[in-house]
Order: C-alpha cells, then structure tokens, then sequence
C-alpha cells in the first residue's frame, strides 16, 4: 500500500512527520512548499486529528482552494469539508460572522473594497470640508490602513503622539478626525473594511477570554503559509491562537520578503525562534522547478542581502541556458524585441503562450511591451488591471445584493438609488446624506419617512424614494428562502438592469451584457457546487455568494480563455507562480530598484529580494532587458543598467543585444565587462538629455586618440571627452577598475561615466 509520504524527499518527510510543537520551515523558491503543507494536513487526518481541528491560512483564495483539491485527491473529500481552510480574511470573517454580537455587528456586515472605501473617504473629505490636494484619498486610506494593521485602533490613534506628531509634520492634522469619522460611518453602515477583518479579529480575541479559549480549543493545529508576508495583525492574531497548544507550522521564504508596501514584516519570520525557543527548524533547499543556471545565478545575487536566514538552495535539474542580459537603444526597441524574442520561441519551440511572462517593476512599463504584442498579434493578459469584480456592472449588481441583506449600506444605497434611472437626482441624495449624519442614522432609516427627516424633499420624490425601500424589502423578504441564483435573476430582472443593456448594440454595451451573463453563471456554478461557507440549511443563499466574492482576487476570476495568452504583470503580482520563459523587462536604476525606493540598506534588500523573486519564476530561460534612454515625464533618460545585474556572478550571464556597438561608442565586449564588474551602489545622478536642434557638443582636437591615465582624473578637474565635449569633473567614487567620475558637461548636463572606458582627457589650465 502506498503511503502518503512516499513522493516526498527526506527534509520534506521530516517536516511533514514533525506534527506537535512550534516549527519553522524555510521553503526556497520551487522546493515544493504547497506539496509539504497539503501531505502534512493529510499526515495529522490520517493520524487521527479532527480536521475541524485544523487551522491553515493562506494568502489567496487560488491557493486556498490548490491545497483543498490536493488532500481531497488523497483522503475522503467528506473528511476535509470540516477543515478550516482559507486566506486569513476570509476565515476571520467567517469567525466575526459567528461571533458578530460579541464586537457589535449584525451577522451579515458589508465588507467594503477599496473603491467603498474611497468613496466614503471622498465623502467624509467633503462633509470635513477638506481640501483633497492636501489630503489625497490615497494617503488617507494608506495611512487608515497602516495604523490598523498595527492594531492602532480610531480611539487610540489620538493618544499616539508619534503618529500626531507625523500627521502635523506633513500638514494634515485633521487626520485623526477623518480616521474617527471613518471608524463611525463604517459601525454605522454595517460595515468593515478588508483592515477591519483583522482589527476586529484581535479585538475579539483581546477582550473575550472565553471566546479566544474557544477557538484556542478547537484550532490544535495551526498552519501558516507565507508567514513572511504576514503583518503586525495577522502575526498577533496567530500568536494568541498558538498561545497554548503551542502546536504552531510556519512556512515561507525570508528571501521572498516583498510586501513591507503593504505592511508585511520580514521580522516574524526571521524572529519566529525568539517567539518559539523550543522551536524546530527544517530547510526545504532542492528546487525542483528551475534549472541549475537559473537557480545559481538567483543564489549569487540574494547573497548580498544582510538580513537572511542562511540556506544553500539547489538544484538537481539540468544546468539549463545562461541568464541573458539584453540592452536595446530605446524602450521601445525594448518592447520590440521582447515581443520577438517571444513569438520565435512560440514557433521554434513549439511553446504555448502562456508559458511566457513579461514582469516588469510598475504598471506603466506595460504600454509598450502591450503595443509590441498587438504588432505580432501575441495574445497577452494583464494582470493587476481592472478586476471582473470591479467593473462598474457588476458592481452595481452586487450592490443590490449587498444593500438587500444590509440595509445600513449607505455606499451601496448612494450607488444604486437611481439606478436604473428612477428621477432621485444629485440633490436629493445629499440632501439625505445630510440628514442621516445628523441624525447619526444610516440613510436607509431616512427613507422610512423622507418628508419628516428632509422638509425640503416633495411628495412625488418622497414616493419614489419610498417604492425604492419596498423593493429592497420585496427582495430582502424572500432572501432567506430563496438559493442565491434565483434571487439574482429577480434581481436583474426586477430593477430593470438587464433591460439596461440587452438592447444596447455599441460594443460597450454587449461586453457589459455578457459580463452580466457572467456574473450569473457564476452564482448558478457556486449554487451546484454548494458552497455554503458552513451554512447547514442545505440553501446556497446569495449572502453566502457574497461572503465569497467580497474576498476574491483577480487571479480568482481568471477565465478559461485567459490561460493561453502571454502573462503581463508585476514582479508583486508574479510571486507564487512561475512560467517556462520569463523576462524581466526595464532593469535600470532608478526603475529597478526604484528610485523611490533607494533610500536605506533595508530598501535596497527588498529591491534585491523583489528580483530574486523575478529570476526565480522562471524554469527554463530568464531573459533580462533593458534600454539605454527611456522617456519618462516627455524628457529622454539616460538609463544606467541596474546594480543588480552586476550582483549576479558574470559565469551565469550572457549578455546580448541588437545594436552591435553602443551609444557611447564602446563594443559589446566592453560593455560586457561594465556589466560584470560592480559599481558603486550609490543613487545615480539623474541626466535628462534635451531634445532640441541644437548643434551638438563641441568636439575635441583630432589627436584625442590620446587619453590620460583614469588614476590621475579628480574631482574639480576641466576634461574633454570624445562624444559630450568639455566639462568639469563634480565628484569621483570607487576604487581602482571601479572608479566612476560625474561630470558636467554644458550641453548635455550631469553623466556618470566609468574612468577605465571614458578615455578622458586631462585640459590643461
């Protein structure tokens, strides 16, 4: 008889076998992560362990629901239906739902999105009466969000006085007002936000003994997957749960640290022994997804990270291509050869598109790899653009829902009040606004009765305002015996918005009826599959639809159609997947790393992890590009390839390129060992080169064959040089081969230039 641990290598066997007490496995990239975490939730079932005793988070719904399919291939699928498995949001909404009288909701709070919450962040802004340019929507909710994520609640905001302190500093004292005010609409509609989800969660736990023993009781196992992406919540919450049985697995990778933006902590993971002394530690080090060459080249580059927990990963495929280094003269030129290079590997080899990945540091580097493809007619996918959930439909669909079930919804009463068109226009829908914030009561008690809360309203808006309510109640009456599909179909049908679309014939409006028809095929696919969240009734209700949705990501709702195309997306995006052909597009300073993120050491490692990640997607070829000017802001950029390039050992590297000789006159073979030999990590000096008819630099005397010796150039110096003409030399850095002058030159401004291949010329004063 075959046992479940048979496919597993020894280190993996020992980390699966390993079931009481804390431990801490490090997971290199392709080691076989997700294959250790499902054969060992298998390993505690098979050894008698409840499976409602088991708690495993992840950070996504896709792995969430890889990892169930997996221990249901390998036990009885009645066994796993009692786990409880899923993102960290989705499972503590799920305890907040059971527990919703214990932190003051009703069982079927909202959970707002970001557009909700930018939406009632523009209306607190507007009601504060804020200026907007001095208080961006962004920046609040980015700093609403980081205090939460710290456990920094709206009452205890005000008493930090380092938080006050900073919010003075950059002129927006009213920011703890505006986070109170927030904090109150939100109680008030019924609502969290995704932040809540985890706030609430601790505060639950914090304050309720008896029911954080409850669930210390019944989690005996818990189970954590990239626990280096966890925030400060997130690691608090786990730590209460692990308090006493203590019987805690962390998985993850310290060297995929890339998430700080969002309020990850490198720190859990690295400090996980301090939390834990008797903790085990197991290395998973074979990866099993790259080839020899890949993972080398990877190895050499994040040896240069400080803060890491040391590890050797390695890898017994074959050695593989040598990483490709390719530099073209514009961005452009860039994207072209990209899309090249992608459809000759699609007809030589035979590989299907979405094998292939263009990862690049921001959304903007897109536009020219998307109009590359287009011209080759390369089917591609972005990834990070606007979500099927987020489209403006669909939205007000699910906002009908949602309202159905919470009627103290106001951002999703204020979206759809006069949609379809009912004749309740701007004015009257402030005017309600209004007087439910002084009356401190969500706008849906307002319409009870319009005219005595709003004297200015008329009778016939007052009875429109009215036959509105009944609809939501007609709807809200049947909710709780009606399956989640035949609710929708009234839905759409009742309130006029399939009639909205189905006789538009503009393209927009066909993709937006078909988008609808979509919706509705995946409400009838979750009603088939039952998928109930717990619910026991045997109904499939649209509040357990809308539980699901409310937490999905875009990799969620990706479409059979979507899978053979070519994959554009962030390096962020890309962690967790991994394709046969990878290619790193834009790898320049102050792109990659960023420049606004070549403040600190610490910025620096996690610039150099987020590229490690990149190469490590890849499990045949990694092709790294990038261009020597590139526009940003309509001014021409000398671009400086990245440190990064020089960080990965040369053996690894072959470095290519379509222009046989470069801008500034060197061959590829000395371009070549500018690109191996390390330079000075410092931030470059920004050069805009102007585009203008203007006649060129000055040349130099013929006889400029001649050059001084690159030891005797100094700071302060007058030099001339073969291509820019004269300038002055502003500072030198490095050592020896290494050493780099900036110079200013008067027509083309501030260049950095390499001494032993500048061929500098002293000028005589």
């Amino acid at each position: 008889m075959n046992s479940i641990l048979d496919k597993l290598n020894p280190i993996q066997r020992e980390a699966v076998v390993q079931t009481d007490g804390p431990m801490l496995v490090i997971a290199g990239a392709g080691s076989g992560k997700t294959r250790v975490l499902t054969i060992k939730i298998a390993w505690l079932l098979e050894q008698g362990v409840e499976a409602k005793n088991i708690l495993s988070l992840t950070f996504t719904n896709k792995a969430a629901k890889e990892m169930k399919e997996r221990i249901e291939k390998l036990m009885q699928p009645d066994i796993t239906r009692a786990l409880w498995m899923g993102t960290f949001h989705s499972l503590f909404a799920r305890i907040l739902r059971k527990e919703s009288q214990a932190v003051g909701y009703d069982r079927n709070f909202t959970i707002y999105d970001s557009d909700d919450t930018k939406s009632l962040i523009r209306s607190i802004l507007h009601d504060l009466k804020l200026d907007d340019d001095v208080y961006p929507v962004g920046e609040v909710l980015r700093r609403i969000s980081s205090a939460k994520n710290q456990l920094i609640t709206a009452e205890s905001y005000q008493s930090r006085s380092e938080w006050i302190s900073a919010d003075d500093s950059a002129r927006r004292p009213e920011m703890s007002n505006i986070y109170i005010t927030y904090a109150r609409r939100c109680r008030n509609a019924g609502a969290m936000d995704f932040d809540d989800l985890l706030l609430n969660t601790f505060l639950l736990f914090q304050n309720n003994e008896s029911i954080l023993t409850r669930y210390q009781n019944l989690f005996k196992y818990l189970l954590v997957d990239e626990y280096q992406d966890t925030n400060y919540a997130q690691y608090s919450i786990v730590n209460l749960l692990a308090r006493n049985n203590r019987n805690i697995c962390v998985v993850g990778d310290d060297s995929q640290s890339i998430y700080s933006f969002r309020g990850a902590r490198i720190e859990n993971i690295l400090n996980f022994r301090n939390d834990y002394p008797e903790y085990k530690v197991f290395k998973l080090e074979q990866n099993y997804r790259s080839t020899q060459t890949i993972v080398e080249a990877a190895n050499s580059l994040i040896l240069k990270n400080q803060i890491r927990i040391p590890k050797t990963i390695w890898s017994a495929n074959e050695p593989g291509e040598l990483v490709e280094v390719a530099q073209s003269l514009t961005d452009q030129e860039e994207g072209f050869f990209i899309s090249n290079r992608i459809m000759d590997a699609h007809l030589r080899e035979q590989a299907d598109f979405k094998e292939f990945a263009v990862l690049y540091r921001t959304h903007a580097q897109s536009r020219i790899i998307e109009e590359a493809c287009r011209k080759l007619n390369i089917p591609y996918k972005i990834y990070g653009s606007i979500s099927f959930y987020q489209r403006k439909e669909i939205k007000d669909i699910l906002a009908y829902f949602r309202l159905i079930f919470n009627h103290r919804d106001d951002e999703s009463l204020k979206r759809i009040i006069n949609y379809p068109a009912r004749g309740i226009g701007k004015t009257t829908l402030d005017r309600l606004g209004e007087a439910a914030n002084q009356a401190g009561c969500s706008i849906w008690m307002i319409l009870s009765d319009p005219q005595s809360y709003i004297p200015q309203v008329n009778k016939g808006t007052a009875e429109k305002l009215t036959q509105f309510r009944h609809l939501i109640d007609e709807y809200s009456s049947v909710s709780e015996t009606t399956d989640a599909y035949d609710l929708a179909m009234r839905v759409v049908r009742g309130t006029g918005i399939l009639e909205e679309y189905r006789f538009d014939r503009t393209p927009e409006g066909l993709s937006k009826f078909e988008n609808i028809e979509q919706l509705i095929n995946g409400i009838k696919e979750f009603v088939d599959q039952g998928k109930t969240e717990g619910d026991d009734s045997g109904l499939v209700g649209l509040d357990s639809f809308l539980q699901n949705v409310s937490l999905m990501t875009d990799q969620d709702n990706e479409k059979p159609e979507d899978r053979n195309k070519v994959s554009l997306m962030t390096i962020h995006s890309a962690k967790g997947l991994e394709f046969g052909y990878v290619f790193i597009a834009g790898v320049e300073e102050e792109l990659f790393p960023s420049q606004f993120s070549s403040g600190s050491a610490k910025e620096i490692e996690e610039e150099r992890r987020l590229f490690y990640v990149a190469i490590t997607r890849a499990m045949k070829r990694v092709v790294i590009t990038l261009s020597k000017t590139r526009y940003r802001w309509g001014s021409l950029i000398d671009c400086r390839p990245s440190r990064f390039i020089r960080e990965i050992d040369p053996k690894f590297l072959k470095i290519t390129g379509n222009n046989p000789r470069s801008t500034s006159g060197r061959s590829m073979e000395e371009e070549e060992e500018e690109f191996k030999n390390p330079v000075p990590t410092t931030k470059p000096v920004r050069r805009i080169i102007p585009v203008s008819n203007k006649p060129g630099p000055k040349l130099p005397s013929e006889d400029f064959s001649e050059h001084d010796d690159p030891s005797a150039i100094q700071s302060g110096m007058l030099v001339s040089h073969s291509r820019f003409g004269n300038g002055k030399v502003l500072q030198i850095e490095g050592e020896g081969n290494n050493r780099m002058a900036t110079v200013f030159f008067k027509d083309t401004g501030n260049k950095q230039l390499l001494l032993k291949f500048a061929r500098l010329k002293i000028i005589k004063t």
